[in-house]
């Protein structure tokens, strides 16, 4: 994985928000004497000349009469006006970060951080959960794929960004937060303990002869964690241990782009069309197969659901549109666009959509989903969690393999 300061990231749900220090110093006449901005010379937009003058105004009269002094912080005004800037553009995927969010938001790629381990997305506007993480604080309380979040420790979030909520929902190991959440239409509280998430980018496991792979996200360590699953895969299959592999993208949120591309050329033959990038502002790219595969020729069988996004949809729909596997289980989330990951001075960040990714048969998804070949899905009793025994899609995956 490149470790430059400029990454392309596929994010279902942002884990940050917005930032760049601000100087304090100044006084309040000298807000008043700043009605301008010079912007680059380079600038296409029209607001070269644009007067600042009611900007600064606003500043002054909140310094003058409101009633709360110990909030009047301008670091944090600053660094709201800059996220209102950002949130105008009506993108939940392009967002500003401060130092401390920055960092988070590569430790989320790196996976580890402390929260309570839950994958979030946007619907129709709203914070849902995208996947609560395996064996961690979330999915032991009961919370959901599905599940919208109306509340957190009181506060409605009907007007939140992803980073809002990531920024509310974070907190230190145990530390607790009261989630109100909606879930088929009613609503439940569940009180979470914080712990330290680390997140394993894959899961192996065997069963009637055939390889489980469960992918959790394509962050900072997927490919190093791939290429050693896939030695030990490629070595029962050469063995004949093997009749086949699931692929499971179930509660995939997504991540770096380029390792879907990475992980999709293990099962594609060389010059094969995994994904092309479109974009306005920069020339197309298309990502093609440029190994040679480890598992050319194996059965394979991918499982997606509503929690499957971003990367974890190019992978699935690429596969998919080049008739080297089938998908099983519900529609996937609809992400199609690329953000590029800015790290710009004193640590700040900028998560900036930058182009719309298209599937090899000319596919966008965004809004929209990957419908599966087979559609299965899983109803779970209240209170129960799905097993190996009640998961109908797996047990599919694995009838299609035997057949």
């Amino acid at each position: 994985m490149k470790n430059s300061k400029l990454k392309l990231i596929n994010f279902i749900f942002a884990f940050a928000f917005i930032v760049i220090i601000f100087g304090s110093g100044y006084k309040l006449g000298e807000y008043k004497g700043l009605s301008s901005i010079t912007f680059p010379s380079n600038s296409n937009t029209n607001v070269k000349n644009l007067d600042f003058s009611l900007f600064w105004n606003v500043w002054a009269e909140l310094e003058k009469k409101y009633v709360d002094k110990t909030k009047l912080d301008s670091k944090k005004m600053f660094y709201g006006a800059i996220k209102g800037m950002v949130a105008a553009l009506d993108d939940p995927y392009t967002f500003f970060l401060t130092p401390d969010e920055n960092i988070q938001s590569k430790d989320d790629l790196s996976g580890k951080f402390e929260g309570i381990g839950a994958q979030l997305g946007l619907k129709d506007g709203r914070i849902v959960i995208i996947a609560p993480l395996k064996q961690s604080p979330a999915e032991k309380a009961g919370v959901r794929t599905g599940d919208f979040i109306n509340e957190v420790d009181g506060q409605k979030t009907a007007s939140w960004t992803l980073p809002q909520a990531v920024s509310k929902i974070r907190g230190p190991k145990g530390s607790k937060v009261k989630l109100t959440l909606e879930r088929s239409g009613k609503e439940l509280q569940l009180t979470i303990i914080r712990d330290q998430i680390i997140v394993l980018s894959i899961e192996l496991s065997y069963e009637k002869n055939l390889v489980i792979l469960k992918l959790n996200q394509f962050g900072e360590n997927t490919n190093e964690e791939w290429d050693k699953a896939v030695s030990e895969i490629e070595n029962k299959w050469a063995k004949k241990e093997i009749k086949g592999m699931v692929l499971d993208l179930r509660d995939n949120p997504g991540g770096y782009l380029e390792s879907s591309v990475y992980l999709a050329s293990e099962f594609l033959p060389e010059g094969k069309l995994v994904v092309k990038q479109e974009s306005t502002v920069n020339p197309s790219h298309e990502y093609r197969v440029e190994r040679n595969g480890r598992l050319l020729n194996i059965p394979l069988s991918i499982l997606i659901n509503k929690g499957s996004a971003s990367a974890s949809e190019i992978l699935g729909g690429s596969l998919r549109d080049h008739k080297r596997a089938k998908l099983i289980g519900e529609k996937s989330f609809g992400k199609g666009s690329v953000q590029e990951a800015l790290d710009l001075r004193e640590g700040a960040g900028l998560h900036v959509t930058v182009a719309k990714w298209i599937l090899p048969n000319g596919d966008w998804i965004n809004s929209k989903g990957i419908e599966p070949d087979i559609k299965i899905e899983n109803k779970i009793p209240e209170g129960n969690t799905l097993t190996n025994e009640t998961d109908k899609q797996l047990e599919k995956a694995i009838e299609i393999l035997l057949e």
